[in-house]
């Protein structure tokens, strides 16, 4: 009695079953790359507006056109009980100037965007702008609300206009 190790077929017996096991598949299934697509946006929708500045500030408005830049600028902020932020860490006075050079390498060409709440005294903004200006930094702008737009709390400066200053 013989007994066979793999079932013969029509076509050719035991040597085409093993030629039909090796054959690579000329299919590509897109399934999962589409799956991991969908999670990937939904993720990005999700976390794309906690990115954005987070000192909630009233800003004024003005019909001011944007200013267009290719770096990305600082943000400092004065928000309406008077207390300065540079991006979103609380800084005192005395020491912003050197904390702005150790992040810009005291480039005096680096973009600065001051927020300036508008229910502020109009006086501590000029000063935080004319501490910055004292250091040599050149680009320095207000940033506002255009009149059209209403502002909602972590906007970012590039979604608003800037008034340049010095």
């Amino acid at each position: 009695m013989a007994a066979t190790l793999h079932p013969r077929s029509r076509r050719g017996g035991a040597s085409h079953y093993r030629q039909s096991a090796h054959r690579p598949m000329s299919e590509i299934n897109v399934t999962p790359f589409v799956d991991v697509m969908l999670v990937l946006l939904v993720i990005f929708m999700v976390t794309a507006p906690l990115l954005t500045v987070g000192v909630e500030v009233n800003l004024p408005k003005t019909k001011a056109n944007a200013l267009a830049g290719k770096d990305e600028p600082l943000a400092i902020t004065v928000d309406a009980a008077g207390l300065i932020f540079l991006q979103e860490t609380p800084v005192e006075l005395e020491t912003l100037v050197p904390r702005l050079q150790s992040i810009t390498g005291a480039n005096p060409d680096a973009r600065i965007f001051i927020r300036g709440d508008s229910g502020i005294n109009y006086g501590r903004v000029m000063e935080v702008m004319g501490i910055i200006n004292a250091a040599g930094y050149r680009k320095v702008g207000l940033v506002t609300a255009s009149q059209s737009t209403v502002v909602k709390p972590n906007t970012a400066p590039d979604e608003m206009s800037a008034e340049g200053g010095q």
